[in-house]
């Protein structure tokens, strides 16, 4: 990581990918890492024309993760970092390669497509000394990351209520055969749960991210509500946190309407929080008995804040930068582990912790909905 820019391959995102332009885009937005391979297809003429749009070296631009990884390794200027945005049933098998050849990894979410997977891919992190961060991106706005410094300070006061939601419209009709977003994720075998692991993940780790509260049991109601589609659209899951907290959660991907509508409001004993991804840009507190005050992203407002805005207040900064905070995180506590020093960035990105205990959520939340709603242990 000594280098100026830390070397990345990609696996996945190629065309008519959505997810992997977004880690690119996130990637280069500080100016810390550098795209120099990848298999950016299963397909592998796909693959090359991908590898040639983004001005990879044609030697390479590989068919085959297994081929990158041998021939990367092989170069003095080989790869540091895999990025993985393919469908889910391939996150497993790519990141433990990667990990076993000894190269970091950022996974997309979520982290694979079963419990057995993410809990065997737990070991094998710690097995290899990599670093592996997923990316979450919700939790490097900076005003996500501002709430969670208020409930550390005590602002709220012990918390009793936590109330998050993700509603989206895109999935409320049958999806057209060519539409390839909704193909892999309405499809049990790749994607492994539906609405619940697409953006149900987001909200449980949210919750979970700005509470500093765990999950401990869940009740559930999973229903797939568009005909014939073999995984679930909506989720309703009330929550229960280790620290006393009561929660509900509400995923959707039939709600006409609902564009990208992922919110959470969280009420202590003393004050309130309020904070919606349409407008990530401000942040509402509420103290009992008093006016509700607008926080408005500010770079005073603390160093973490700091840390994750580019430009004055007032010039709106969203998901792009949400997902680039993250990676300069990332940069960071990579340069950190090559100089022997502990960086403190780690507690504030996902790992593969967190992503174990977003498929314990998902496990334990189709084990309430298959026994008719019955509090279910993480």
């Amino acid at each position: 990581m000594a280098t100026p820019k830390i070397r990345y391959a990609m696996v996945g995102g190629g065309r008519g990918a959505f997810i992997g332009a977004v880690h690119r885009i996130a990637a280069r937005m500080d100016d810390r890492y550098e795209l120099v391979a990848g298999t950016l297809s299963a397909n592998p003429e796909n693959a090359k024309i991908s590898a040639a749009d983004l001005h990879i070296a044609p030697e390479r631009a590989y068919v085959s993760y297994q081929e990158m990884l041998v021939a990367e390794k092989k170069r003095a200027d080989g790869i540091q970092i895999v990025v993985i945005v393919t469908p889910n049933h391939m996150h497993f098998p790519v990141a433990k390669a990667c990990l076993e050849a000894g190269i970091h990894v950022i996974c997309d979410k979520p982290v694979t497509r079963t419990l057995e997977e993410a809990l065997e891919l737990q070991k094998i992190v710690a097995a290899s000394g990599c670093f592996f961060a997923l990316t979450h991106n919700y939790s490097g706005y900076p005003l996500v990351r501002y709430a969670r410094e208020l409930i550390a300070e005590d602002k709220l006061g012990k918390l009793r209520v936590v109330q998050v939601e993700y509603p989206q419209e895109w999935l409320t009709q049958a999806a057209d055969a060519g539409n390839k977003q909704a193909s892999w994720r309405t499809d049990p075998t790749k994607s492994g749960a539906g609405c619940l692991g697409d953006i149900g993940t987001h909200a449980f780790q949210l919750a979970q991210f700005i509470t500093q509260q765990k999950v401990e049991k869940v009740c559930a109601d999973l229903t797939s509500f568009v005909e014939g589609r073999a995984v679930d659209d909506n989720v309703h899951v009330l929550l229960r946190f280790n620290g006393g907290a009561k929660g509900m959660l509400w995923a959707s991907q039939i709600a006409p309407g609902c564009e990208n509508g992922l919110r959470i409001r969280i009420y202590g004993e003393k004050a309130g929080i309020e904070w919606a991804q349409e407008a990530p840009n401000e942040l509402w507190l509420c103290e009992l008995n008093k006016p509700r005050q607008r926080i408005s992203r500010r770079g005073d407002l603390s160093d973490i804040v700091a840390r994750g805005v580019r430009v004055p207040g007032g010039h709106p900064e969203g998901y792009l930068e949400g997902f680039a905070n993250l990676y300069k995180d990332i940069a960071d506590i990579l340069i950190a582990r090559e100089n022997g020093e502990q960086d403190f960035l780690q507690d504030w990105v996902p790992d593969i912790h967190a992503g174990v205990e977003g498929m314990r959520f998902i496990h334990a939340v189709i084990a309430s909905s298959e026994n008719d709603g019955a509090w279910t242990k993480l």
